[in-house]
């Protein structure tokens, strides 16, 4: 895969919540362009340090960050206040893609400068289907 085919970058922990999300990105033809970190260490170290994951460097801007808040190493919020803050990748559209319905979660969040929080439905169906259509407004819809 270029690197520059990247369009979704999943941030995500949970091996299952991982596996469906990209199962249900698959079912909208996106699959050929995510690359899934399993924390936020590995995030930072792929966006910032040129480490390669699963053949892949990251050059470029992709579409949208998808970003679970609570990960070991390093947590959800530390990625989106270094993607915010740093001039260089402030504009990617980062989405907060979590279990975690708790206010201050979320009002931590938008200050920062997420796009969007997204709460993670149990159902696989909802899940699924929420996952898909996140996949298609931020890679088709939404103009950068």
């Amino acid at each position: 895969m270029a690197s520059n085919e990247i369009e979704i970058i999943l941030i995500e922990d949970n091996i299952d919540d991982a596996t469906l999300a990209i199962m249900a990105l698959k079912r909208s033809n996106l699959t050929n362009k995510i690359i899934h970190l399993k924390n936020g260490d590995e995030a930072l170290k792929f966006i910032y340090s040129g480490v390669e994951y699963d053949g892949v460097k990251f050059a470029g801007k992709p579409k949208v960050i998808l970003l679970d808040l609570k990960m070991p190493k390093v947590n959800g919020i530390e990625v989106l206040t270094k993607v915010k803050s740093d001039p260089a990748t402030k504009n990617i559209p980062v989405v907060i893609l979590t279990s975690s319905a708790e206010d201050p979660d979320i009002k931590t969040c938008y200050s920062l400068g997420a796009n969007s929080y997204i709460v993670k439905p149990v159902e696989f169906d909802n899940f699924t289907q929420k996952i898909a259509e996140l996949g298609l407004y931020w890679t088709v819809l939404n103009q950068l």
